[in-house]
């Protein structure tokens, strides 16, 4: 910024004044081949995310390859690979064709090395293909299973498809396919030009070990013939192909296309579809002559006028750079988020000042710890006229303590995709203020269903159980999934969402850390600063001022127990003269054996009595006092599924102990009378470090 001192502005007009005198016509290129793509391995890094788009929410760079459809071996875990489908497209468009040349087709030739793993007990299903596509940012909705992610069953076949594929198929479709490991050639449906099945070469694409498989495919422009060639990885390019067909790709796909991959799976048949390596060289198709023409007179008129309006802007940024100076609001380091890949939009504060009617008071959503959530109305699409319901949080400081940490947050954050988190769409930090954009969920938060607050009625049994289901699986995706470890902080009933089919979206994660102390924070309360909230919080946050994984399980199980019992977990309950919290409450109904007592009673005996007896057993597991005696949440979500017993809870509830150690060797009768003694106390006071007895699960 060394050029915004007193003489920038002539400086700039030299600079300008010197370019628009060496511009000339550019000249037409000449008929080139070019490795346009080149990725000996995948590293998920910025550099590899930023040159790649990712749809259908599992797709991923993970473990040094691309990940089509989810990759776990997580026997657990099992039910997340059923009916997922997911694209991965090179950002770049490449020119196929000559606009005024109807012989010159572009050849290309794309090397890749596959890898179509499946588990000792899976049945391989469904496959994945190498795709020619109109455009790098959509899929077909329900294009699982036998789709590939290519098409659904209402568009198969429709010549606005407009793709091209070679797809990998392991599982046999009686009406489409001969075996269930061939290759085929796909144009606008899965229902293949050509088919070549596998088993004469000695190839199976989804083999009981896993195995990488090198793939050519060749396209000549001057034949138009399509060539495909394979073989185990290190081994020699075949001779001969083994699949070949004549299409002349300017009939079905568009002059400008996308080069990807797509892949799919099933209900019960899965696999790992991974993309180890990538290369796509290409004829480089030249700029016509009339484009040319169009372009000179293009930029004899639009030059000139392009440098004022740049002299105007650089003048404009100059002055306000300076206004900001003074003012004390130039901060650069929020600049940072507008390159970091895959980040949501950038919003102007009078964009959603207008979406929210000015933030009026009838927009209003709720208001938190941070910050008030208001509805409101935006075009989220640049080229679209449509509108969206949103949901806008706006701090309610201006001043946010430690920026570079809020910005390693949000960096995680805004690239999370999952069906239970809650969707940041857009952005704004303008003069100070912080503004965050996130998906509208139309049925609001769960406390409100909770308890009266929502014109619903009484949550039933059935969405509850669904909710709490969906938080397991966000949780899991945190901890286990995702490419770094998340800690949410704050699991509470607020911090749930509902869409419009109740399902659960967790969302306000990660920001507390970063952010001032607000109200309702632990700094304000004397509590040495912890994050989270009263009664969701695990005892040895309080020791240890941090939150962990085992931390987050602990607020899982209160928001069980809530959800269960309609009861808040800082509640006092009374019991034959005495006062209990909530997880002391229900560990005494489950001691005298009346656990079911402890369901909420709007719900009227409406309810299915394992999943309660299983939901109240896995919330007093996770509330046990002992960090590494709760579950993880990777067991967590298959104790959801009922694949999975519920860990052994003991009668009595076991003494917190800091810092943790092995189980103390008293008798159980002195044991049990500990836990007696404790058992009415609240869970603040559990934090003591004057009892030295515990009993572990």
């Amino acid at each position: 910024m060394r050029l915004l001192n007193g003489n920038s502005i002539p400086i700039m007009f030299i600079i300008l004044f010197s370019l628009l005198n060496h511009l000339t016509p550019a000249t037409a290129a000449s008929f080139r081949r070019e490795r346009a793509i080149h990725f000996d391995s995948f590293v998920d890094n910025d550099s590899n995310r930023s040159s790649l788009t990712f749809m259908g929410g599992s797709s991923r760079i993970q473990f040094g390859a691309l990940q089509l459809t989810p990759d776990t071996m997580n026997e657990a875990m099992v039910d997340i690979h059923y009916n997922k489908s997911g694209r991965i497209m090179f950002n770049r468009p490449f020119r196929l064709w000559s606009s005024n040349d109807t012989d010159t087709v572009a050849s290309f030739t794309s090397f890749f090395v596959i890898n179509i793993f499946r588990g000792d007990n899976w049945t391989a299903g469904h496959g994945l293909a190498f795709l020619i596509a109109p455009n790098a940012s959509t899929m077909p909705d329900s294009s699982y299973g036998r789709w590939l992610g290519l098409t659904n069953a209402s568009t198969d076949g429709s010549r606005d498809n407009q793709i091209v594929a070679i797809e990998f198929d392991t599982l046999r479709q009686p009406d489409l396919d001969p075996d269930g490991n061939h290759i085929g050639l796909d144009i606008n449906s899965v229902d293949s030009k050509k088919v070549a099945s596998l088993n004469d070469y000695n190839i199976t694409l989804s083999p009981e070990e896993g195995t990488n498989y090198s793939v050519w495919v060749d396209y000549n422009g001057t034949s138009k013939v399509m060539e495909v060639y394979m073989a185990r990885q290190g081994g020699n390019r075949p001779s001969n192909p083994i699949l070949n067909d004549t299409i002349d790709l300017k009939q079905y796909v568009k002059q400008d296309s996308f080069f990807g991959f797509t892949g799919s799976t099933g209900y019960r048949e899965i696999e790992l579809n991974c993309v180890l390596q990538w290369t796509l060289d290409i004829d480089i198709i030249p700029r016509p002559r009339g484009e040319d023409n169009r372009l000179r007179i293009g930029l004899a008129i639009g030059v000139p006028l392009g440098t004022i309006t740049i002299l105007v802007v650089v003048i404009v940024c100059i002055v306000k750079y300076r206004r900001g100076r003074r003012n004390g609001e130039g901060d650069d380091r929020f600049g940072k988020l507008r390159w970091l890949p895959g980040m949501p939009r950038e919003l102007k504060y009078r964009e959603l000042k207008k979406a929210t009617n000015n933030f009026d008071e009838s927009m209003k959503l709720g208001e938190g710890g941070f910050g008030i959530v208001y509805k409101g109305l935006l075009n989220l699409h640049e080229n679209s006229s449509n509108q969206s319901q949103v949901a806008v949080k706006k701090f309610l400081r201006d001043s946010i303590k430690g920026k570079d940490e809020f910005m390693a947050e949000l960096a995680i954050i805004h690239r999370l995709r999952h069906k239970n988190l809650v969707r940041l769409v857009g952005w704004c930090y303008e003069k100070g203020k912080l503004l965050l954009v996130y998906d509208f969920m139309p049925n609001g938060s769960l406390d409100g269903h909770l308890y009266g607050n929502s014109s619903h009625g009484v949550l039933n049994w059935s969405h509850r159980y669904k909710i709490l289901t969906g938080i397991a699986s966000a949780l899991h995706y945190l901890h286990n999934e995702y490419d770094q470890k998340v800690v949410h902080r704050d699991l509470k009933p607020s911090n749930i969402l509902l869409d419009v089919d109740y399902n659960a979206r967790l969302g306000d994660f990660g920001l507390a850390r970063a952010l001032e102390n607000e109200r309702h924070s632990y700094s304000e309360l004397g509590l040495a600063g912890v994050p989270g909230t009263m009664g969701y919080v695990a005892p040895e946050c309080f020791h240890t001022g941090k939150a962990t994984t085992e931390s987050d399980v602990f607020g899982f199980g209160a928001v069980v127990l809530e959800v269960v019992c309609g009861k808040h977990p800082g509640i006092k309950i009374s019991h034959q003269q005495d006062l209990y919290t909530l997880v002391d409450w229900v560990w005494m109904l489950h001691r005298e054996r009346r656990l079911v007592e402890a369901v909420d009673e709007h719900l009227n005996g409406q309810f299915d009595i394992d999943e309660t007896r299983r939901l109240l057993l896995l919330g007093l597991a996770c509330s046990h006092p002992i960090a590494s005696e709760r579950p993880q949440t990777q067991d967590i979500f298959q104790i959801m599924n009922g694949t999975m017993p519920v860990p052994v809870v003991p009668p009595f509830k076991p003494v917190f102990q800091w810092p943790s150690g092995p189980p103390s060797s008293i008798n159980s009768i002195e044991n049990s009378l500990s836990s007696l003694v404790f058992s009415s106390q609240d869970s603040v006071g559990m934090a003591t470090t004057s009892q030295k007895n515990s009993t572990r699960l």
